[in-house]
Formats: C-alpha cells, sequence, structure tokens
C-alpha cells in the first residue's frame, strides 16, 4: 500500500510540474508564432489548467477505470466551485461586476443540464460524447469569434500575464512544450495506478477515489491560478478561471473520456455527485449575482461552501464504511 500513496504524490507533484511546463511552453510557442493575447489567455490558460484532467481521465477510460474517469471530471467541477472558490472568497471576497460571469454562467448551467440529462439512463456512449465535444467546439469557436470583434483583448491580455509568460528561443519553447506533454502522460499513468491500487487496498470503488483524492489533485492548478488573481485584484479573472474549467471538465473531459471508452454509469453519480454539482453551480446565481448592486462571494458564503465540500466529502467517506460494514455483516450471516 505504500508504493501506491508514494505513486499518487509522485504523480501529482509531477503532473503539476509539467502541466506548467507544458502551459507555458505552448505560451511561448504561441507568442512567437504571432498569436493574439486573447487566444493565448483563453486556449492556451483554458486547456493547460484542464491538463492533468484531461489527460487522467483519457488514462483512466482507455484502461478501463470508468468510475476514475468521470469522478475526476465531476469530483473537478465539486472542487472547483465549493473548495477553490469557497476557499479563495474565505481569503479575499470576490467582487463580481463583469459580463464574463453573466455570459458563463448561464452556459454553464445549461451544459451541467445537458450531462445530466445524458447521465439519466445509466451510460455514457460514444454519441453522447461527440455531443459533449461537439458543444464544446462549438462555445470554443463563439467565444474566440466575440472576442476577436472586440478593439481591446483586455481578458485574454490579463490571462497571459497570469502566465507571466516568458521570452524564449522557439526551439526551447517546443521542447518544453513535447517535454511538459510527454510527462503529463508519463505522471498521470502513475496517478492512475497508485489510485487504482488505494482503492483495491481499501476496498473503494474507483468513482470514490476519483472524486476525491484524484479530482483535488489534479484541481490544483485551477486553485493556484485563481489565489494568484484574487491576490492581485484580478477577480474576474478567479471566478472566470474555476467557471471555464468547469465547462471544459464537463464538455471536453467526459466527452475525450467518452469516445475513447463507453461508460456505465451507477445510479448514484445522477442521485449524489451530479445533483450536487448542479445544486452548487446554481447557487451562484444567489451568491454571485448583485441584483441591487454590484455582486460579491463575500466570506460568510465562502465559509458556506467550504462547508458544503466538506460535508459532502464527509457523506463520501461515510457511505464507503457503511457499505464496508454491510458486507461484513453479510458475511457473517
Amino acid at each position: 500500500m505504500t508504493p501506491a500513496f508514494i505513486a499518487i504524490a509522485l504523480g501529482l507533484a509531477l503532473l503539476l510540474w509539467s502541466a506548467d511546463r507544458f502551459v507555458e511552453g505552448s505560451a511561448a510557442t504561441a507568442r512567437h508564432f504571432g498569436m493574439p493575447p486573447l487566444l493565448i489567455g483563453m486556449v492556451i490558460v483554458g486547456f493547460g489548467t484542464s491538463a492533468p484532467e484531461m489527460v487522467v481521465s483519457a488514462l483512466a477510460a482507455a484502461q478501463g477505470n470508468p468510475g476514475i474517469a468521470l469522478g475526476n471530471a465531476y469530483g473537478s467541477n465539486i472542487t472547483n466551485i465549493a473548495l477553490i472558490l469557497g476557499l479563495t472568497a474565505l481569503i479575499s471576497p470576490i467582487a463580481v461586476h463583469s459580463q464574463v460571469l453573466r455570459k458563463e454562467l448561464p452556459i454553464l448551467t445549461a451544459v451541467t443540464a445537458l450531462a445530466a440529462w445524458q447521465l439519466r439512463d445509466g451510460d455514457i456512449s460514444r454519441f453522447d460524447a461527440v455531443v459533449l465535444l461537439a458543444v464544446f467546439g462549438g462555445l470554443m469557436a463563439w467565444t474566440i469569434r466575440q472576442g476577436l470583434r472586440k478593439q481591446a483583448d483586455t481578458l485574454g491580455i490579463e490571462m497571459e500575464q497570469e502566465l507571466a509568460v516568458r521570452a524564449m528561443p522557439v526551439r526551447r519553447a517546443v521542447s518544453w512544450l513535447v517535454v511538459g506533454l510527454a510527462l503529463l502522460i508519463v505522471s498521470s499513468r502513475i496517478l492512475v495506478w497508485g489510485a487504482l491500487e488505494i482503492a483495491h487496498g481499501f476496498g473503494v470503488s474507483d468513482l470514490m477515489i476519483g472524486l476525491t483524492i484524484v479530482a483535488v489533485g489534479t484541481s490544483l492548478p485551477e486553485l493556484a491560478a485563481s489565489l494568484i488573481a484574487t491576490r492581485k485584484g484580478e477577480h474576474d479573472i478567479a471566478l472566470g478561471n474555476v467557471l471555464g474549467s468547469n465547462l471544459f471538465n464537463t464538455l471536453a473531459v467526459v466527452g475525450i473520456a467518452g469516445a475513447i471508452h463507453p461508460m456505465a454509469v451507477g445510479p448514484e453519480v445522477f442521485k449524489r455527485d451530479m445533483l450536487v454539482m448542479a445544486a452548487l453551480t446554481l447557487s451562484l446565481f444567489v451568491i454571485g449575482y448583485g441584483f441591487r448592486g454590484p455582486g460579491r462571494i463575500n466570506r460568510i458564503e465562502g465559509a458556506a461552501l467550504l462547508a458544503c465540500y466538506a460535508g459532502y466529502t464527509a457523506y463520501l467517506i461515510g457511505t464507503v464504511f457503511v457499505g464496508q460494514a454491510s458486507a461484513r455483516l453479510l458475511s457473517i450471516q
């Protein structure tokens, strides 16, 4: 069991380091070839912060472990809102005053509803995956087109600055891109192996490990980005980072995993995890929108989000112990 925990720690550390190198190399390469700041900010940052989820879920699906693939995606969404936004708001209240939230939150709500509708039959087929990827592609194309119509790409410039993209020779940039991608794959394999070993060792499902350990680990880039943005007073970036990441997870991460290997989904995913994810998404309408003035996610609301995450995690752990106790009783009888 000890090697599995070492693999989890090593895999997460290498995953985060390689994702950072991949993003830095990609952004520097894109800048060298004249890509607009908006595209660097939205495409590179978006794919970069969601790269751990995408690679981990894709590998898990390819190895026939849909529980980790799906748990990682939906668990990351829950972690992003409840843990990351909650912790960020607790440290520094998040002002909500831009049109970014007013456009992205309704879209995220609609995408969450689509995901819930697909789960109603307990299966994510390749057709479902293609639909998710098609919606994702359409949203990306529409968002980029809308952004490029504007005279000033302020959001893209700000997001690019958050990367602290350094000028570097194109050969070095491409090298970081390739090395980062290769290590992303290697570290994801290590992480998935460790997660499976822990799941089998403790007698819990792959889904449970995906919703907890793997989801928190792959969400660390979003946590770092949100905390840095909030510290600099860029609340829109902190909030947009979480909403954008959830769109990536729901559409691209699940879509890629489902396209690789169709996934049978247990009823608990729809009745428990999807319900929690949808409730947290809808709660942002209440705590984020300012109906009598600028909205604000204050410290009390941040603490409430953290309490929701703690309660959800405690419930997951509780179901594991109850299930194991029931299994022991049945074996005795």
